[in-house]
């Protein structure tokens, strides 16, 4: 998977910048008064004097629900895909014609200090507390709620952390409850696939897989009635959000459901896997792919991104489960990945 780097230790310790935040205390700020919004955070207490307008967002998928709320980000984080300003086709038009820069992995605390921000969104980032700790000289910084992992907080709970952080409370829970309806919508349609096992497998770079809880990709399947196939999460090499498994051994992935969430690039290395052709889903037929717009879509998992998927594999879903293995599954056909 992607790794998530830290803030260097260049940024840290050259420019004028870094070194003036680590010599002073932290920027002067009022007292605290009953009207603040306070955020109990996994490094402490984040306090805003006010709904932040000014906001740098430093979440690899964070832009998504800021722009749902209708706060543009002075800057977004590059996590992949290259798209400009590092938001992806889904969010594109709420940037109107703001250009928020795209910041790299490394984070780069001068370059965050020129934005002037009121809020630092630190939420699905992957700071230390070294690294939150020096942000915070330069602004609030918003971090999931005490123990919580690193990316564990789902998207509902992202959206309303950061509705409340902007002021905007009522269109989060409008959004949240949108988007909940039309996966309450899809399972009224679909109700035979409530407790059908379905796996969301993974192959990246030659490793090969399947994401576990709670993962944003498994907790799309389990929104529409799917469940984990027993044993799924102890199989292979388990690390926090996935399994790594053996090539040798892909039996763990036999589920009523494979939903392959991989980028395009990766059909070749899939179709080669031996031991795929041994799996009664890939032999009759249920088998979903993904593709680059939509594992995007997938592995966001945000109020944007979540709709978009929903749409696009619906159909896809049906045609596998419909007890016809020659029912062609348009995803798997054109992955080259049909039976």
């Amino acid at each position: 998977m992607t790794r998530l780097s830290r803030i260097s230790r260049r940024d840290l310790l050259a420019g004028g910048l870094a070194a003036g935040l680590l010599a002073r205390p932290a920027l002067a700020r009022s007292a605290p008064t009953s009207d603040d919004l306070r955020f109990a955070g996994v490094f402490g207490e984040t306090i805003l004097p006010a709904p932040a307008k000014r906001v740098v967002s430093l979440g690899y998928t964070t832009q998504d629900p800021l722009l749902a709320l209708g706060v543009v980000p002075l800057a977004t984080r590059e996590w992949y895909g290259g798209f400009p300003s590092a938001v992806w086709p889904w969010a594109q038009p709420l940037l109107g014609e703001a250009k928020p820069q795209a910041l790299t992995a490394e984070i780069s605390p001068e370059i965050v200090a020129s934005l002037a921000p009121d809020l630092i969104v630190g939420v699905a980032s992957g700071l230390s507390e070294a690294e939150y700790k020096l942000l915070s000289r330069i602004a609030p910084v918003l971090m999931q709620p005490p123990e919580t992992q690193d990316y564990g907080l789902d998207w509902a709970a992202t959206t309303r952390l950061i509705g409340r952080a902007v002021g905007e409370s009522e269109k989060a829970e409008a959004l949240i409850e949108e988007t909940r309806g039309k996966f309450r919508a899809v399972r009224a349609r679909h109700p035979d696939w409530e407790g059908k096992t379905a796996v969301a497998a993974y192959s990246f770079g030659g490793d090969v897989g399947a994401f576990i809880a709670p993962d944003a990709r498994v907790a799309f399947l389990s929104e529409l009635g799917f469940v984990s196939p027993p044993g799924l999460a102890q199989a292979g090499k388990p690390a926090g959000f996935y399994t790594s498994l053996s090539p040798e051994d892909l039996a763990p992935l036999d589920a009523d459901l494979v939903l392959w969430v991989a980028q395009n690039s990766e059909a070749p290395a899939i179709r080669k896997l031996t031991m795929r052709k041994a799996l009664r889903a890939r032999r009759e037929g249920r088998e979903v792919f993904s593709g680059d717009l939509i594992s995007g879509a997938l592995s966001f998992g945000s109020v944007l991104s979540l709709p978009l998927a929903l749409e696009r594999l619906e159909p896809e879903i049906v045609a596998a489960l419909d007890g016809d293995p020659a029912t062609p599954v348009a995803s798997a056909v054109e992955a080259g990945l049909a039976p």
